[in-house]
């Protein structure tokens, strides 16, 4: 299993964790704010009987008992109405009016609605007639709603935080990724100059020695891209100024140096447009991400197959496609093919097709994605370019 797909695994555990998590803390929340509300509830209920006797006192009730339970409610909004839905008292409600009259009105709108929601208990004044009666209308709690409310600003606030975590960790690990593909690719770039200074000096005495010999002039030709690969590794990191080049020429120029160094048995086909485009690249880094592409497509081929380069114009951008006829990607790792160390090879680092994105979006500005890949049949590779002044 691939690296990459393990990195994935752990990332969906840790979302489910935490998503067990919050559904269960909501749980346990939502039945505590039940456990208040059923308590407050039942305090209503002590106090609507505590009306009662205070509506049913005569000269030998004690009133003590009762006043102190009505008295006590310090919390718990009410609202008492007749059977005609007027207001007769009201406790621990804050309503909105300019003077009295406007309060009652907004007390009047308070108790409709919970008395429409069911939020109140009736109480008989004659037992035995039923027709006179009031209603104690109540909310919950000032507390109970910040409570019922709480756990789920609390997720809020936590998953903010956990988004901000995971934003500064990628922002990191992108850095120190970043660290790291410039050390080595200036590391690269020193530790092949000195061989390649040497090989260029024994190429001369060579030609001098051997003017006639026709595989000199190959070998000098491989010691110029030997040249040419180590000057591409030290402009990883920098940001090369992009200048206008022919495209044409860019890919003429990849496909020439592939043909001669594959097999026989891979195609190259050109589907160019007649009219040469102008574009803004690095043709030296443009040319290594053709050139990752196309061996690539060699690698899933096998060594026998067709490679087609089609490259369009159009008012915006230009787009090259590199097709293969190879074995393609399979579905769950299209998503991955641009991920560092990710690779179907048995020997590979698979950092080709990362520096490719790198090059392509970091350094000019474009896109680089898998267009389509089918098993069996092969695999389309898209850059798009945007085409500026």
């Amino acid at each position: 299993m691939q690296w990459t797909d393990r990195i994935r695994q752990v990332k969906i555990i840790l979302v489910l964790a935490a998503i067990i998590i919050a559904v269960a803390s909501l749980i346990v929340s939502n039945n505590l704010v039940k456990k208040l509300a059923d308590e407050e509830h039942n305090k209503m209920e002590v106090w609507a009987e505590a009306m009662r006797s205070l509506n049913k006192a005569d000269e030998n009730t004690d009133l003590n008992l009762v006043l102190k339970v009505i008295n006590e409610n310090n919390t718990i909004p009410v609202i008492v109405t007749d059977s005609k839905r007027n207001v007769q008292i009201y406790r621990n409600v804050d309503l909105k009016g300019v003077n009295f009259e406007d309060s009652m009105k907004n007390a009047e709108a308070i108790s409709s609605k919970l008395l429409d929601d069911g939020r109140y208990i009736r109480i008989y004044l004659d037992d035995s007639l039923k027709t006179d009666y009031i209603n104690v209308c109540y909310d919950d709690s000032v507390i109970l709603k910040r409570l019922s409310t709480y756990p789920y600003i609390q997720l809020g606030v936590v998953m903010l935080f956990v988004v901000v975590a995971i934003f500064a960790l990628l922002t990191s690990k992108k850095a120190e990724q970043n660290k790291v593909w410039v050390g080595l690719s200036k590391e690269t770039a020193h530790q092949l100059g000195t061989p390649i200074s040497s090989l260029m000096a024994w190429t001369e005495i060579l030609k001098e020695n051997y003017p006639e010999d026709e595989l000199i002039p190959e070998m000098d030709k491989d010691v110029k891209r030997l040249e040419l690969i180590a000057e591409r590794f030290s402009k990883i990191g920098s940001l090369p100024e992009p200048v206008p080049s022919s495209l044409m020429d860019v890919m003429t120029h990849v496909i020439d140096y592939m043909d001669r160094r594959t097999s026989s048995k891979v195609k190259f086909i050109k589907d160019f447009p007649d009219n040469d485009i102008i574009v803004k690249i690095n043709s030296s880094l443009f040319e290594w991400v053709i050139e990752n592409l196309c061996k690539n497509a060699v690698d899933a081929m096998e060594g026998c197959g067709t490679i087609t380069l089609h490259v369009e114009e159009t008012a915006s951008k230009v787009i090259i496609e590199v097709t293969d006829t190879g074995k393609g990607i399979k579905k769950k790792n299209i998503r991955n093919v641009f991920k560092p160390g990710f690779t179907t090879k048995k020997r590979g680092w698979g950092l080709g097709l990362s520096l490719a994105k790198r090059i392509v979006e970091e350094y000019h500005k474009g896109r680089i994605f898998v267009k389509n890949s089918e098993i069996g049949k092969g695999t389309t590779f898209r850059i798009e370019l945007a085409k500026r002044a």
